[in-house]
């Protein structure tokens, strides 16, 4: 470019204005949603059963690909979708909870993979964002950040949703943008997050088209469903009722002859036989059946609640007269979750731990099921099902847990519309497409960062040619030590189902990475990977397992290692060192990540005054009543309740705090006899056992943080209703993290604090 000439006066001067990027003029408005833990059979289009009209519509209209695979978890197929880079080739082995500092397990996309909404957003997109992320460490969840891997720092422009794998449907952790927000009405109110989050994502788009219609915008749709918690107002579950009394086994069964009977799945599939592992329907004690169908119809319920709701996304977009120049695509980011256990659980994280839960007491609290009061996961055998004609589930290379549902729709741009593609494709593969579909080149440089290559390959052939030939003809999976590999018609997938589940011992499978064994399915002639030819094709095996093994070195797959299913075993030695942390009433949550880490022992301490009269309120609350703590006053006595699993431990002090000036304090030992005790001034007031190790995996995997003189959302002890806003005078809050009895007796120093010294 020619060097622009600039004189002293105007008009023998040269201007040159700012040339904004545009797409191509036929480049589509593009929504891609992504679900959350839904199987290959639980959207009505494939088979389920489960009432999806509004999803069902789009596949009547549009395509379903019937051989689409994703990486077996949340982060890793997010990660690999936006980039369209394999996920151990940005860092995303796992998920954003396990960075382990290895080049394919560092929890941190790259600057040489610039996302999709980088990409279109530089060539003239308007970017938006709703819903789950789950693609930023949750040490950087924060109000200080940092905020480049948060959806903002990814190229997107506008961002609505939660930053972590998962959230309370009822009360939320919330992101507006780089802002911690609170829920905008609570349960008692309505509020429900999947209603929240379609209100925001057509609010943005009403916003961008009134604004500038002539650019095309890019509109990413995560709600939290239909992972656990599954939770949705009764009158969703009601039609559901009765639904699935007969069972698993009866329900995956029609499931497949619907896939059949509608092409989905091939004439002469086999469908698996129930492998040992999931209990016999029929040998399940009645009152336990009717349990675990509750489970399944509030999952039922709050899947059609999410179909109803996209509805009305998919609504406003013919109401505005651009469907057709939408490039519309459903998809789920792994296969449906076997991480409620056997006999499902009144709390997910207890389930995902492989920590059981009393059945007894859940069918006491049936009726608990799908609302606050639970955070609720179904068994196994509905993961198992809801896969099906696939085996095993989430977490592992086999079908069952990479291979889920695509839907696309783009009005005339699809030949022979409601019908189902064949060709086997990955999620790397959708960046791919929308850049194709927009007109957009792959960019050779990002902000002065050269860029890795590409993985993806566009589908758009097959969106007109229905027998186009196959783009894709290798494709590695891992996943915890699970592994699998893809080559032209043929999968190997090893044994290594590294369970976290108390029934590990019944699952046929080895635990070692050196004797794993790797079956081998014919996928061009074996849809569900029913018939295991190894032992008729040892030289392919062999060969397979040495290509899996070059792709794992090309794409930084090594070390392989698994995920123990519990922290339990943590050495005394592996606690965090002692750190201090000081805080003041006002302003939005302190992450869990952030705080001084507490299972190693802690002491709390308070600042504060109270009015003649007393006082009442928060002094310091994080998490809910299904995981968390909370210290506050109580007619006022100093009280502590610890909310872990389920299991509460509830301890007050005997006596109210005086009107004055006091230290207020709460202290965890940990040991073989741990305990939690509370003092007034420096001198122990009351005291008792905390049964289990002080371990919140809730918080983590959900984005909480710790608010000061008021709590939201839901309480973490049935003692209050959020705010409960402290009422006397919250001068200041100390969390000291190690075991107190390792530190210096600190009471001289309260008591001179108390002084005013």
């Amino acid at each position: 470019m020619p060097a622009q000439r600039i004189t002293t006066r105007h008009d023998t001067s040269e201007p040159r204005f700012v040339d904004y990027p545009k797409p191509g003029p036929d480049a589509p408005n593009v929504v891609m949603v992504v679900l959350d833990d839904v199987g290959f059979a639980q959207l009505g289009c494939f088979g389920s059963g489960i009432s999806t009209p509004h999803i069902d519509r789009l596949a009547e209209q549009g395509l379903r690909y019937n051989r689409f695979h994703v990486t077996a978890v949340c982060s890793a197929t997010r990660a690999a979708l936006l980039t369209g880079r394999n996920h151990h080739a940005v860092g995303m082995g796992v998920t954003q909870e396990a960075a382990l500092g290895f080049p394919g397990y560092t929890g941190r996309i790259p600057r040489s993979a610039a996302t999709l909404a980088r990409t279109l957003k530089d060539n003239g997109y308007n970017t938006l964002a709703v819903g789950k992320w789950h693609l930023a460490p949750k040490n950087e969840y924060s109000a200080s950040g940092p905020f480049d891997r948060w959806p903002l720092g990814q190229g997107f422009e506008r961002y609505y949703g939660f930053l972590g794998a998962e959230t309370n449907q009822w009360a939320p952790e919330l992101v507006r943008d780089n802002t911690h927000i609170d829920p905008p009405s609570s349960p008692e109110e309505g509020y429900h997050l999947t209603e929240d989050l379609v209100d925001q994502a057509i609010r943005m788009v009403q916003d961008q088209r009134q604004a500038e219609s002539r650019k095309p915008f890019f509109l990413y749709v995560a709600p939290g469903a239909a992972h656990a918690p599954h939770q949705v107002t009764e009158e969703w579950v009601e039609p559901y009722r009765g639904q699935f009394d007969d069972g698993w086994e009866a329900w995956r069964q029609r499931a497949f002859d619907r896939q059949i009977a509608d092409g989905l799945v091939p004439d002469g599939t086999t469908l698996p036989e129930r492998p040992p592992w999931i209990p016999d329907w029929d040998a399940i004690p009645e009152d336990q059946r009717r349990l675990f169908a509750r489970y399944m119809e509030v999952f039922a319920g709050f899947l059609t609640h999410t179909d109803h709701h996209l509805g009305r996304l998919f609504s406003y977009l013919d109401e505005q007269g651009i469907a057709d120049d939408t490039l519309v695509m459903v998809l789920s980011d792994n296969g449906a979750s076997a991480e409620g256990g056997t006999t499902g659980t009144l709390n997910e994280a207890a389930g995902w731990l492989g920590l059981g839960e009393d059945v007894d007491e859940a069918i006491a609290r049936i009726d608990d099921i799908g609302g606050p009061d639970a955070y609720n996961h179904y068994p196994y055998g509905w993961a198992w099902a809801g896969n099906g004609p696939l085996r095993l589930w989430k977490r592992y290379a086999w079908l069952g847990g990479v291979r889920t549902p695509l839907v696309v729709r783009w009005g005339d741009r699809l030949a022979e519309r409601g019908g189902v593609r064949p060709q086997f494709c990955h999620a790397v593969d959708l960046y791919a497409t929308v850049l194709d579909a927009a007109g957009i080149a792959q960019p050779d440089v990002v902000d002065g960062v050269h860029q890795q290559p590409v993985d993806g390959r566009s589908l758009l052939p097959s969106f007109a040619e229905p027998d186009a030939g196959e783009h894709r003809l290798v494709q590695y999976f891992e996943m915890f030590g699970s592994r699998g590999i893809y080559e032209d018609g043929w999968m190997a997938v090893t044994d290594h189902v590294a369970n976290q589940f108390d029934e590990r011992a019944h699952l046929v499978g080895s635990f070692d990475f050196d004797t794993d064994r790797w079956s081998l399915f014919h996928l061009a002639e074996d849809f569900s990977e029913a018939h295991d030819v190894a032992d008729e094709h040892p030289e392919l095996v062999r060969r397979l397992e040495g290509l899996w093994w070059a792709e794992a070195g090309r794409n930084q797959v090594l070390p392989l290692f698994e995920f123990p299913g519990s922290m339990a075993h943590m050495h005394p030695g592996e606690f965090p060192p002692a750190t201090v942390g000081r805080y003041a009433p006002g302003g939005g949550p302190v992450q869990e990540s952030q705080l001084p880490a507490i299972m190693g022992g802690f002491e709390l301490t308070a600042r504060v005054v109270v009015p003649e009269g007393g006082a009442e309120g928060i002094i310091t609350a994080i998490g809910d009543r299904h995981g968390g703590w909370a210290t506050y006053l109580l007619d006022g006595r100093l009280v502590a309740t610890v909310a872990l699993l389920d299991t509460t431990t509830r301890l007050t002090a005997p006596e109210p705090v005086p009107a004055g000036e006091h230290v207020l304090t709460v202290r965890y030992e940990p040991g073989p006899q741990a305990r939690l005790v509370l003092a007034v001034d420096a001198v122990d007031v009351a005291e008792t056992p905390l049964p289990g190790f002080l371990f919140f995996p809730n918080l983590g995997s959900s984005g909480a943080g710790m608010l000061v003189g008021r709590d939201r959302g839901l309480a973490v002890s049935a003692d209050y209703a959020p705010p409960f806003a402290f009422t006397g005078d919250l001068r200041a809050v100390e969390l000291r993290s190690g075991h107190p009895h390792a530190r210096p007796d600190r009471s001289a120093e309260l008591r001179i604090a108390l002084a005013g010294d």
